[in-house]
């Protein structure tokens, strides 16, 4: 598995794991109407216009396939002071899951984030979703829970933090 920085050509490639992706994770957690409703062609869009901006990596096989990506750069909500970076978006194809490829997306994205001179890192996960688990076991705390909507479909959602990314992975 090779991990780099996503350049426009992965555009399609990234919005295919993501809405496959969320049809896998969040079956049973979303509205299924609103699954139905994602298209890869607007989550291209998407990642046309944001890879770009940079804090975009994927994972490929060595056929070239997109089998996950990861994004992250400045914290955007203002509200969670003492932590200036934010991992937007990890998404794995399920069949991929569970051999590392998650660390080894969010390593790059904390080391371009250190550049940044950022040191700090929130992420936020629905509730119900098992990849929680995951930035639990990178060494985040939890220190909210808010609530979104889906499809007029509340859910909780969890406010995880690291207060020092440059320890995740020394251990």
């Amino acid at each position: 598995m090779k991990i780099r920085k996503a350049v426009l050509a992965d555009a399609k490639g990234i919005a295919k794991v993501h809405v496959d992706s969320w049809k896998t994770t969040y079956d049973n957690i979303v509205p299924v109407e609103y699954l139905n409703k994602l298209s890869y062609e607007s989550r291209e869009q998407l990642w046309k216009n944001s890879i770009p901006n940079g804090g975009v990596y994927v994972a490929e096989t060595s056929e070239g396939e997109v089998v996950g990506f990861a994004s992250g750069g400045k914290e955007r909500t203002g509200k969670y002071t003492g932590y200036a970076g934010e991992l937007y978006a990890i998404y794995i194809l399920k069949e991929y899951q569970g051999n590392g490829l998650g660390s080894l997306l969010v390593k790059p994205l904390i080391d371009e984030l250190q550049l940044q001179n950022i040191s700090t890192m929130l992420v936020l996960v629905l509730e119900d979703n098992s990849s929680r688990l995951f930035y639990e076991a990178l060494g985040a705390e939890k220190i909210d829970t808010i609530e979104v909507e889906f499809s007029g479909q509340r859910v909780q959602e969890l406010v995880y933090g690291w207060s020092d990314i440059r320890n995740i992975f020394k251990k």
